[in-house]
């Protein structure tokens, strides 16, 4: 432990020497570590740690007394001990290294200054174990199980504050009933005055009013007590889970120690000499989200390097300095921590990622050329992607920024990338604070209600029902000038479907814009912060649902899993199983029209029969496949069916079977439309027990509306 705690201060120090060699409080800090760790060895009996910690520690004296001036290849002999002193003890073979250690040590403080310009002093923050030790805070170990379960109590605290508020509004309503009976009162004893009432019924009528008007001013004055008590016990209820919520949490600077040193050492190997400037190092994270960070994190600072920074030369020709600068930054906004990483490099050449784009066939030449600037750099993050044309032991497979964006929906959060040829690349990853409170959007989904993650929702809307189309089938709308997929999402969780109202439907949209759905809820019920509650291990992995949370009244809520969600909604379409949305209120009239099976895989031919039948009023579905078709046709309650003959999975020639061989279809008009003109065609058809059949080439006329008049009538009945 004192090892990893005085070498992060002995790595910080020398990463800031290395720019500044004569800084008198990094020599200290580098010296005292070295003296510490020397100590420290001697006690648990480990000559090798004593003699490397020792030589270390005369370097960075002869240093302060100017004996010496640490240079590039002193400090690198210098950080090769910090990385032996972690070793000692737990390799019988590190004799030898320690040996080796020593004199190419004492041969680099002999050896002649080297030539490097030294840039000036960096202004690193002082590292965090060291400033701990001086503020004289007492610790405490605490396990993660025990914090976790104090949070989960804390939240549960709060949750309960929460339940006085609707209390209090209902009492205010008895409040404003009981003024409205005493009201009553008075005006009916008002109105009998001067008629001849009894004596024992005026004095009832006079103690009612009375005892009323007491009524509400004992209730005016425990109501406020009430809400006084309510402002108190959410205030405590809130101060007591932030504190716990504090417990949870660790300063980003925990996350970081190793990347200066990486940066430098991987710099330094590619010929590219770079520097990582920290910032927001004091900054709170969880420390749940801040174990995830260190992968993704490591994954984009690697990239920087490879990928952004320039040789020395070309910065010189382009203006820069020699050196390139990579900056990491955490910060806490709108109640979320935001992670910056930019370099001051390169950036991505948009031209060459749009031809690497249609040369790995990812999308047609014309497509790509209709992307934006953002939508291209969103294919930096799909499994295998990458610009660079060979494999190094650094990058070039493509995997590294798919892992990140994983990573970042694991942590229910968002990672963008914005670049500049010439002047750098930047990613931004939104994240969660805590992954114990989720910010959701709630919406009722079959008459109840479920949370959706605010951060995977990209757009809600009240969509008029006339703006949707059909097209393979499906129901789309237009967003963003791109079709997105309509879903009912009662359908997807498996809620009871309810029946639509009005002639607009509420969508929540997810995914990312190149696989965007529209979910369709039944209403909104407003933005919450909810505490999350795992699922009961015993239950295993729920489909669509991440978690469960309490709202304020104690009720419990789900919580969706939208990643999960997406695939399930994938599952349906690619199976067929994907239902219509409920018609609006003007489906009474549509509801009279003739609705026809075209079932064709041609697209070409399926919309030519779509279109031409839809303008003649009648109501037109699709299906790309005999095995599609007969689903539907199960499904639907269709007055015809148009089928082809030859398509994949099931052909026409067996759906026709199917439909008659069904007792409840078996009636049901089928007409087969065909390329197949000759003789046996035809009666291999009619056999099969088609009512109609025609060649595609008549198209070309009137005769595939005038069969399906002669068998099914008029669109409108």
């Amino acid at each position: 432990m004192e090892v990893e705690t005085q070498g992060e201060v002995l790595t910080a120090g020398l990463l800031a020497l290395e720019r500044a060699p004569t800084a008198a409080d990094r020599l200290e800090e580098c010296m005292r570590a070295a003296h510490s760790l020397k100590g420290a060895a001697r006690i648990v009996g480990q000559p090798a740690g004593v003699s490397v910690a020792h030589a270390m520690e005369d370097c960075f004296v002869a240093a302060q007394q100017g004996r010496i001036v640490l240079r590039h290849h002193q400090i690198d002999r210098l950080l090769r001990g910090v990385d032996l002193l972690a070793r000692v003890g737990t390799a019988s073979e590190v004799a030898g290294e320690v040996n080796r250690f020593l004199v190419e040590l004492q041969q680099a403080i002999e050896s002649p200054p080297d030539t490097i310009t030294i840039a000036a002093e960096s202004v690193l923050p002082p590292p965090e174990s060291a400033a701990a030790s001086d503020t004289g805070e007492r610790v405490l170990r605490v396990t993660a199980e025990n914090l976790n379960r104090l949070l989960g109590l804390t939240g549960e605290s709060l949750v309960e504050s929460r339940w006085l508020k609707p209390f209090a509004d209902s009492l205010l309503r008895l409040k404003r009933l009981q003024h409205e009976a005493s009201a009553a009162l008075t005006a009916a004893r008002e109105s009998l005055i001067g008629q001849a009432l009894s004596e024992t019924t005026d004095e009832s009528l006079a103690a009612s009013q009375k005892s009323l008007l007491g009524c509400e001013h004992l209730l005016s004055q425990r109501l406020l007590q009430l809400e006084m008590f309510d402002g108190r016990s959410t205030d405590l209820a809130n101060r007591l889970y932030d504190e716990a919520l504090a417990c949870n949490m660790r300063p980003f600077a925990d996350a970081v120690p190793r990347f200066p040193r990486m940066i430098r050492d991987l710099g330094r190997e590619l010929g590219r000499p770079a520097r990582l400037e920290i910032l927001g190092a004091a900054t709170q994270v969880d420390r749940d989200v801040l174990e995830k960070l260190d992968a993704p994190l490591g994954h984009l600072l690697r990239n920087a390097v490879d990928h952004g920074i320039e040789s020395p030369e070309r910065r010189r020709a382009a203006g820069k300095a020699a050196e390139g600068v990579i900056r990491l930054e955490a910060r806490h906004t709108a109640g979320t921590l935001q992670i910056l990483i930019s370099d001051d490099g390169a950036g991505v050449d948009v031209g060459a990622l749009r031809e690497t784009i249609v040369r790995r066939k990812l999308a047609t030449a014309d497509f790509a050329r209709s992307l934006s600037e953002p939508e291209l750099l969103e294919f930096l993050f799909l499994p295998g992607f990458t610009l660079k044309e060979t494999v190094t032991e650094i990058s070039g497979r493509g995997v590294g920024l798919d892992a990140v964006l994983n990573m970042v929906k694991q942590l229910r959060g968002t990672v963008r990338v914005t670049s500049q040829l010439g002047s750098g690349t930047r990613f931004v990853l939104q994240l969660p604070l805590t992954l114990s409170v989720v910010r959701t959007l709630l919406a009722e989904v079959g008459g109840e209600p479920y949370a959706f993650p605010l951060a995977y929702i990209s757009r809600t809307l009240s969509l008029p029902r006339g703006q949707v189309e059909m097209l393979e089938g499906r129901q789309l709308f237009e967003f963003e000038g791109r079709p997105v997929g309509l879903v009912d999402a009662s359908q997807v969780l498996g809620g009871t479907p309810s029946p639509a109202s009005g002639d607009s439907a509420t969508i929540i949209v997810i995914g990312e814009p190149a696989n965007r759905y529209g979910l369709v809820v039944d209403r909104f019920l407003g933005e919450r912060e909810l505490v999350v509650r795992p699922l009961d291990a015993r239950l295993g992995k729920v489909k669509d649902i991440a978690a469960a949370a309490l709202m304020e009244d104690g009720s419990p809520v789900l919580i969706i899993d939208v990643e999960d969600l997406r695939q399930s909604v994938e599952k349906l379409i690619s199976s067929g199983r994907l239902n219509k949305l409920p018609q609006g209120a003007n489906a009474e009239n549509r509801a009279a029209r003739k609705r026809v099976l075209v079932v064709d895989d041609s697209l070409t031919v399926r919309e030519l029969e779509r279109k031409l039948l839809d303008s003649r009023g009648y109501e037109v579905e699709v299906a790309v496949n005999g095995m599609e078709g007969w689903n539907a046709v199960r499904t639907g309650n269709f007055d015809l069916v148009v089928t082809d003959i030859d398509m994949p999975r099931m052909d026409g020639i067996e759906l026709v079977s199917l439909i008659r061989k069904d007792p409840s279809l078996k009636s049901l008009p089928v007409m087969i439309v065909s390329y197949k003109d000759r003789e046996e065609d035809r009666r291999r058809g009619l056999e099969a027990g088609a009512d109609y059949y025609l060649t595609k080439g008549s198209f070309h006329d009137d005769t595939l509306v005038r069969a399906v008049v002669d068998l099914i009538g008029e669109a409108v009945s």
